[in-house]
């Protein structure tokens, strides 16, 4: 494929855990499919809390134990990302309601739900951040691979522009 770059953000509340997770395995995605030239991939946060900050301990740790390489730092949503990027996935319904706010009214990104595309139909990725244990962010590892999957081969089908 040759023309621009496509580009796609992640969002969730604090990108500190759900939108580096996505991120990375997003472009592992991509990457393992020969086409992680053809991308440019980041994610942000609706809120501010994180920015600079690398992900939460046990977000890293998750990556690493499936080999996402990561290294990117926590950064907020900006008004031109929405004019930026292609599409701009949230995590939750909170999320989306947000972005559809901050939306500039005609910008050209597509806010997609990043559930939606998962084939098991699970499309609330949850925000393990307050859990206890590191099992939320691996069932974040595991939503994001499958709804990774299924927005790749819906795009590749043209069912998404």
């Amino acid at each position: 494929m040759s023309g621009a770059k496509k580009k796609a953000l992640f969002i969730c509340l604090g990108n500190i855990c759900r939108s580096p997770i996505a991120e990375g395995v997003f472009q592992k995605a991509v990457n393992d499919i020969g086409e992680g030239d053809q991308w440019e991939i980041d994610s942000a946060a609706i809120g501010s809390w994180h920015v600079g900050n690398p992900p939460d301990w046990r977000a890293l740790d998750t990556m690493k134990k499936h080999d996402v390489p990561y290294n990117n730092c926590a950064r907020q949503i900006t008004s031109e990302d929405f004019n930026h990027y292609d599409y701009i996935f949230g995590m939750d319904e909170a999320n989306m309601r947000d972005l559809s706010k901050r939306a500039p009214k005609g910008s050209k990104a597509k806010l997609l739900l990043f559930g939606d595309f998962d084939p098991q139909g699970d499309r609330i990725i949850r925000d393990p951040y307050y859990d206890s244990d590191s099992s939320g962010f691996e069932k974040c590892y595991q939503q994001s691979v499958r709804c990774s999957k299924g927005f790749l081969e819906q795009l590749q089908k043209g069912t998404i522009k």
